[in-house]
């Protein structure tokens, strides 16, 4: 009897075992998508219980390293820069990506922020170039938002005629710039570094948050949708430079950066996108979370986080699909 009432007992154990397992989806994700997919997998989560949401930010670039040259397990990855993922996972590790959102830069700050109250707009470079001024940007070979800073700095150079980069980003980096035929190139070395203390860099844009709040930094370039979730102040700059404008396009792609791994990335607006990888670990779950984030819910999600999304989402597939 006893033998049989403990076998019935690891019967019931193992049986509830196996109905409360879940499936765990793991997301690879550029750090300015954390408030939205934050609010998204909770929602996602309601919808399927049998589903645990596992997600790690990072810069986009190191999202997508992680898969192609870690070959970590990962069913989804979403980077700030779309072109990244055909760039980098085409045709091996994806054969699609969707284009669901756009962003544009934005020059962050606090109270504690040295000229706060006399930053705007139209001196905005003149405040970085102080001396008791400290700013941060994030590593351009991990991270989007630091090449587009890069980018963005070399086009004010051009746009407001002034030796900008030479001012703000030569002294302080060991990027190398290149112009020829009225065209930009940055070369990131593959060990990017900062010389001095007034350039501090960290790997993604959003890890700069608690030093521009403790006052370690006084500035920092950030997207915009990032500003507003964290209720930071920050100054706009012209739609020639921060590129948000579709209309400029052309302008922006005189710049291209080289980074530490040899791709190449031009200057182009802000655009997010979002793939499934091959050989996921869980495809029909990874399909539905990547179908979730491009719906109308996710672009409700995306508007209550200050991310202007693309709806429906452009889909770019792999040549021979």
């Amino acid at each position: 009897m006893r033998k049989l009432l403990a076998v019935l007992c690891s019967t019931l154990i193992t049986s509830t075992a196996f109905a409360t397992e879940k499936t765990t989806l793991i997301i690879f994700h550029a750090g300015s998508l954390s408030v939205p997919f934050k609010k998204m997998e909770e929602e996602f989560e309601k919808e399927h219980p049998n589903i645990d949401v596992r997600r790690e930010p990072s810069g986009s670039v190191k999202a997508i390293r992680k898969v192609t040259d870690l070959h970590k397990p990962c069913d989804v990855v979403a980077s700030a820069d779309y072109s990244l993922i055909p760039k980098m996972m085409f045709p091996k590790y994806t054969d699609h990506v969707k284009v669901f959102a756009t962003n544009e830069l934005v020059l962050c700050y606090t109270s504690k922020s040295k000229y706060g109250d006399k930053i705007n707009s139209s001196n905005w470079y003149e405040i970085l170039k102080k001396k008791d001024v400290k700013w941060g940007f994030s590593n351009p070979n991990l991270d989007p938002c630091g090449y587009r800073t890069v980018m963005m700095i070399v086009l004010a150079s051009d746009y407001y005629k002034k030796p900008l980069y030479k001012e703000l980003l030569a002294p302080g980096t060991n990027l190398k710039l290149i112009k020829e035929d009225g065209k930009y190139k940055v070369l990131v070395p593959k060990i990017f570094r900062t010389k001095g203390n007034k350039v501090f860099v960290r790997p993604k844009a959003v890890a700069l948050l608690g030093l521009l709040e403790s006052g370690a930094i006084d500035y920092a370039i950030e997207y915009k949708s990032v500003a507003l979730q964290h209720g930071l102040k920050y100054v706009e700059l012209p739609k020639k430079i921060n590129l948000s404008d579709l209309a400029y396009k052309n302008y922006y792609s005189k710049v291209e950066v080289k980074l530490g791994n040899g791709k190449v990335v031009k200057g182009k607006p802000i655009a997010y996108g979002i793939t499934t990888v091959k050989n996921a670990p869980h495809p029909k779950e990874a399909k539905l979370w990547e179908d979730f984030v491009t719906s109308k819910r996710g672009v409700g999600i995306l508007k209550e986080c200050y991310q202007n999304p693309i709806y429906p989402p452009k889909v770019i597939e792999a040549k021979g699909n």
